[in-house]
């Protein structure tokens, strides 16, 4: 029985030592990008990205818990500007601080979630005129710990969070395409 016993614990090592080693060895850092065309010029696109009060018409996010409990710097816009919220565990809590803000053609924020996992990342907004409007790039970069990596086993970040910025995108160039006076279109990615 004792040999059993020592031979199931072996067991038990080997495959643990292996599921680490599978976990150690998976990306450190990861990269979520989205783009669409946008039927109006990179300042009103702009108007929608360089101001926080502005996000909640647009971010997937604000309609996941709409009773969120939400705090905005003094102004809301710029470089500088921050944004924090709590609420249900759809969007955990966390804050936003916006790193640069270079009209009209680049937003950059870091995001710091506090819960349901602790963990930042770096959100670039990328907006480049073309004919009949704008090319918007949404990028999220950051860094998966040890829990974060063995999570992407399981789960497609990429896919899940993309999603999601595909629906903010949509509603970016609904709205900014509605304030240029020009007809919504079909996102194009």
């Amino acid at each position: 029985m004792r040999k059993k016993l020592l031979i199931a614990l072996g067991v038990l090592l080997v495959v643990c030592v292996g599921f680490l080693g599978l976990v150690a060895l998976q990306p450190s850092t990861f990269s979520i990008e989205r783009s669409t065309n946008v039927a109006a010029p990179p300042s009103v696109v702009f108007a929608e990205l360089d101001d926080f009060e502005a996000w909640n018409a647009w971010s997937p996010w604000a309609k996941l818990d709409p009773n969120a409990k939400t705090t905005m710097s003094d102004p809301s816009s710029g470089t500088g500007a921050r944004f924090i919220w709590s609420g249900n565990d759809q969007v955990g809590e966390g804050s936003l601080t916006m790193l640069q803000s270079n009209p009209p053609e680049l937003v950059e924020v870091e995001q710091e979630f506090v819960r349901p996992m602790a963990g930042k990342a770096r959100m670039t907004f990328h907006l480049v005129p073309g004919d009949g409007g704008t090319r918007l790039t949404w990028k999220m970069d950051g860094t998966n710990d040890f829990i974060g990596r063995a999570i992407c086993m399981f789960m497609d970040m990429d896919a899940l969070v993309g999603k999601n910025f595909e629906k903010g995108l949509a509603a970016i160039k609904s709205l900014a395409e509605e304030r240029a006076g020009q007809p919504a279109t079909a996102p194009a990615s």
